[in-house]
């Protein structure tokens, strides 16, 4: 029998030499300037000693005359399979020991392979980015004696996989150092995109960026309250520990790929409890602002309601919630930014939004207050309506189950938006709803212009129409035309929600839809 102890030893010592990463000074310097290695950060996601690494012999090696390793790089590519909460995942990450994750040290299948795990085993892919994440170094051009062509042949692979897999598979991006070029990217093409406070992200950095005239620092160029305030990374953690605790808790709300539903857990919340406090929530004056996340926090689920996207596009709020146990996609209009008006930034956050139900099989509970589409000159230089549109086309595309409450505004064009066109969808209005083409407030002036010109008293003419039309708009003669469905008692909201959210769960039907998540 053959004795292959050799072989095991020599197998050890590569392990090892891999395991250092890009040796003790990089190392060093990685926790000097406060974040963790490649290695240390699966080890703190992922479930205790569940991880099962891929490639890990791989990288660059320099032999002896007499054949023997003499130095050994490992890839700056560490990825393969674990346990997360109990469930597999495959993780990829990038390693910034190593000549700060560019391409330089990359070996390009490494991240390629994840990616494909990841979707023809059907298991949720995240990626911790750090650096280019694979992407390019100016350095690469004296190392492989060329330049390269973007892409090249077979090397749109990786940006393939990339944004294909958003219609398979959950994926979650964490932005978690210094992340440009393709790694800024590789963190955009996802489903839920988390970064540091000490993070930046930009497509090039500042010295790049320093040839067009503009110096700034990293934070000042791509920190988290650029990113996240435009839309380009959804959520900042205080620190890496707080980014894999949103990472964990984002996925365990979505199935491990679109070929399964969203998992149920035990209600642990009466699905009857009323909330006597709804009764005050909306004030009488139309005018008046009110807290729409305590609303949110009182009608789901106790302590289940994970926003997503908070700094950008604030007058919509979306995030995942369980009702009755069940996961759903929630959104509401925040009327403390642009009175919960869709502006161009909402739009494409409800877009997002939308695909992602879609795309994982999430029933949609949306809690309606939006007087309109954003108006006025910085509306139109956004496109505005153009992003509207889309929106709309979005909501009307969403195959799951719908339910709507109308807590306060449904006016204009987007006020159509709040149910899918053509379908079945539930929908309740609250005794504080309101709606029509436009607001009374301002159109009045307008409509009764010549009247209230040739008035002795036009203050008195105006709040005399104002009455008038008010009585009018309440909401029971919209009813009694059956052009809303129900009036509700607001105490019954969560009642009626988790109700929905039971009779939706057997009209959920696995598999890939027809509008999956789009970059």
């Amino acid at each position: 029998m053959s004795d292959w102890q050799p072989e095991l030893e020599e197998l050890a010592r590569r392990r090892a030499m891999a395991e250092a990463l890009g040796g003790p000074e990089k190392v060093a310097r990685q926790h000097r300037e406060g974040r963790l290695t490649v290695r240390e950060r699966i080890a703190l996601l992922l479930d205790p000693g569940s991880f099962h690494e891929v490639g890990a012999l791989a990288g660059q090696a320099e032999y002896g005359p007499d054949g023997s390793l003499q130095r050994f790089i490992p890839s700056n590519c560490v990825m393969g399979r674990g346990l997360l909460d109990g469930r597999p995942v495959v993780v990829v990450g990038d390693d910034f020991t190593v000549r700060g994750g560019s391409a330089d040290a990359t070996i390009r299948e490494k991240p390629i392979m994840a990616e494909r795990m990841a979707a023809e085993l059907r298991l949720p892919l995240i990626r911790l980015i750090e650096g280019s994440g694979g992407g390019g170094s100016v350095r690469t051009i004296e190392t492989t004696g060329r330049t390269n062509l973007p892409g090249g042949v077979g090397g749109t692979a990786l940006y393939h996989h990339t944004t294909a897999n958003l219609g398979l598979i959950p994926v979650v991006a964490l932005g978690l150092g210094s992340v440009a070029g393709l790694g800024a990217a590789r963190l955009a093409a996802s489903h839920y995109s988390v970064m540091t406070r000490q993070s930046a992200v930009f497509v090039a950095g500042p010295p790049v960026v320093a040839r067009l005239g503009e110096s700034l620092s990293k934070q000042e160029l791509g920190g988290w309250e650029i990113a996240c305030r435009a839309g380009s990374v959804d959520d900042v953690a205080e620190d890496e520990p707080a980014a894999f605790a949103m990472a964990r808790r984002f996925l365990s709300y979505l199935p491990s790929s679109v070929h399964s539903l969203p998992p149920v857990l035990p209600a642990d919340d009466d699905p009857e409890r009323e909330v006597p406090e709804l009764l005050s929530a909306i004030p009488r004056d139309p005018r008046a602002l009110y807290r729409i996340r305590p609303i949110i926090e009182a009608v789901v689920d106790r302590g289940s309601f994970f926003e997503m996207g908070r700094h950008f596009g604030r007058g919509i709020v979306t995030g995942l919630a369980r009702l009755s146990g069940i996961p759903v996609a929630l959104m509401a209009g925040d009327c403390y930014f642009g009175a919960g008006s869709w502006g161009a930034d909402e739009c494409q956050k409800i877009i997002r939004f939308l695909d992602l139900a879609a795309t994982f099989h999430l029933p949609v509970a949306y809690l309606m207050d939006c007087p309109g589409f954003a108006v006025g000159l910085r509306a139109e230089r956004q496109a505005t309506i153009r992003w509207g549109v889309r929106a709309m086309a979005a909501l009307n595309q969403c195959p799951v189950p719908f339910c709507t409450i109308i807590l306060r505004n449904a006016f204009g064009v987007a006020g159509v938006a709040h149910q899918p066109a053509g379908r079945f969808s539930l929908r309740y209005a609250w005794p504080s709803a309101r709606w029509g083409s436009l607001p009374l407030e301002g159109g009045i002036e307008a409509a009764y212009r010549a009247e209230l010109e040739a008035s002795p008293d036009p203050a008195a003419t105006l709040a005399a129409i104002e009455a008038r039309l008010t009585a009018l708009r309440s909401p029971f003669r919209t009813a009694e035309a059956f052009w809303v469905e129900e009036i509700i008692d607001p105490r019954s909201t969560r009642r009626l929600l988790c109700e929905f959210a039971r009779l939706a769960l057997p009209c959920l039907t696995p598999g890939p839809v027809a509008m999956a998540m789009r970059p």
